[in-house]
């Protein structure tokens, strides 16, 4: 009888068309596939009913975070070379079709290696629970984002570093410091904001409170931070606390569209509007509008995703909906530039840092790595699978000019017209 690897390579590559770029090692002990590259390892039979119930990147998501599929070798290698037949395949690249005689050959012969198929696999536990009511209320907002960032304040520690800082970092150079690249991002937002003592700050979407303490320490502001997460406004708040800014700072857990305590000097907004929704995005941006003075500035710095032909048929990834982000959205830049312009602001600057985003996600990686038995104290192994998988996917994907990330600086210009910028080129650093 042939091993289980063999037979696995040629019914994957019957069903996808093309030949594997990875290796494979089944549960058997075979292995088989193009000398020296990285190995997909299918530790069970698990693994393929997960994807016979599930086919596409849901059940290589559940099989990945359950620990039933693994990769021996370079992960990014890996992830590279994958890519095309997980997020890339051409529109006219050729798909199975069960009215194929080969086709269902193939797919009775996995039937038969996949083993007994009585019921499906249970998702994993860390997969999001079952999700109702319309997107993007504040209850259901509520809850995606205590998915994702209650976790544990010590994991993302463990990833951030001593920044806490979860957003991209800003690169003097490659070989700079994480720390350092994330101290030059919050002071690179400062000064678009052109920060002075006194000045109103209102942070949407705080995080661990890192922006808000650079802000009011450095640039003498007054700040109200915001979030949805219980963990990350109790760690900020101690942060606060330790650093002797409890007069400067206020950090409340409470959604944007409570805040009524306007107007500000200025906004920030980093890394928040992709939680937003495209059906929401516009009163995100009039609520923000209507919160600055006349003549205060926005920052709006946001992940984007490349516009697609048609837009009506973009559908949020499968893994990041159901394990990291829960209805998570991306836009493309050219977007939010129109939904902030159509509520009023006046956009004055556009900066694309896709390249900073990929070099911290590789540190982030870097960090979870490094202390991978630390983090499985922490953190469920299949949490820790998670996050592994999707930051080194996501440093791929903005490498490759998939998605993006961009720093929008708006202006409530006021009737005047005065919009209090420079006539010439800026030098933010």
């Amino acid at each position: 009888m042939e091993d289980a690897a063999l037979r696995l390579r040629t019914l994957a590559e019957q069903l996808l068309g093309v030949p594997l770029p990875v290796r494979i090692r089944a549960w058997d002990g075979s292995e088989g596939g193009p000398p020296g590259a990285p190995t997909l390892v299918v530790r069970n039979r698990r693994a393929l009913r997960r994807l016979l119930f599930k086919p596409g990147e849901l059940g290589l998501a559940r099989a990945w975070v359950a620990g039933d599929l693994d990769i021996d070798g370079d992960l990014y290698t890996a992830l590279d070379l994958m890519s095309e037949l997980i997020w890339e395949r051409a529109e006219d690249a050729p798909r199975p079709s069960l009215r194929d005689p080969e086709t269902r050959t193939a797919v009775r012969e996995l039937l038969s290696l996949a083993g007994p198929l009585l019921l499906p696999p249970a998702p994993p536990a860390e997969e999001v629970s079952r999700r109702s009511g319309p997107l993007h209320t504040k209850i259901r907002d509520r809850q995606a984002i205590s998915h994702h960032y209650d976790v544990g304040n010590d994991f993302y520690e463990l990833v951030l570093g001593p920044s806490m800082v979860y957003s991209c970092a800003y690169w003097e150079s490659p070989d700079a410091s994480l720390e350092d690249a994330q101290r030059d991002k919050l002071e690179l937002i400062c000064r678009k904001l052109e920060l002075r003592p006194g000045q109103r700050l209102l942070d949407v979407g705080c995080g661990w409170g890192s922006l808000a303490v650079h802000a009011a320490r450095e640039h003498g502001v007054q700040v109200v931070g915001v979030t949805l997460s219980q963990e990350q406004a109790a760690y900020a708040r101690k942060r606060i606390a330790d650093e002797g800014l409890t007069d400067r700072i206020e950090i409340r857990v409470q959604d944007y569209r409570d805040v009524r305590d306007g107007p500000y000097d200025a906004i920030s907004s980093v890394g928040m509007a992709e939680h937003v929704g495209s059906e929401r995005y516009l009163e995100y941006a009039h609520a923000l509008h209507a919160l600055l003075k006349p003549g205060g500035r926005l920052l709006n710095h946001q992940i984007a995703r490349r516009p697609v032909g048609d837009e009506d048929a973009y559908s949020v990834d499968a893994f990041i909906d159901a394990y990291v982000f829960p209805d998570g959205e991306l836009a493309p830049v050219g977007r939010t530039v129109s939904l902030l312009e159509e509520s009023g602001f006046e956009v004055r600057d556009v900066e694309a840092i896709r390249e900073h985003y990929a070099l911290t996600l590789r540190r982030w990686v870097a960090n979870l790595e490094d202390a991978w038995p630390a983090a499985l104290r922490m953190v469920s192994p299949g949490r820790a699978r998670v996050w592994r998988l999707y930051m080194a996917a996501s440093a791929l994907a903005f490498e490759r000019n998939r998605i993006g990330v961009n720093q929008v600086l708006a202006v409530r210009t006021p009737d005047s017209g005065a919009s209090g910028l420079p006539l010439r080129a800026r030098d933010w650093r």
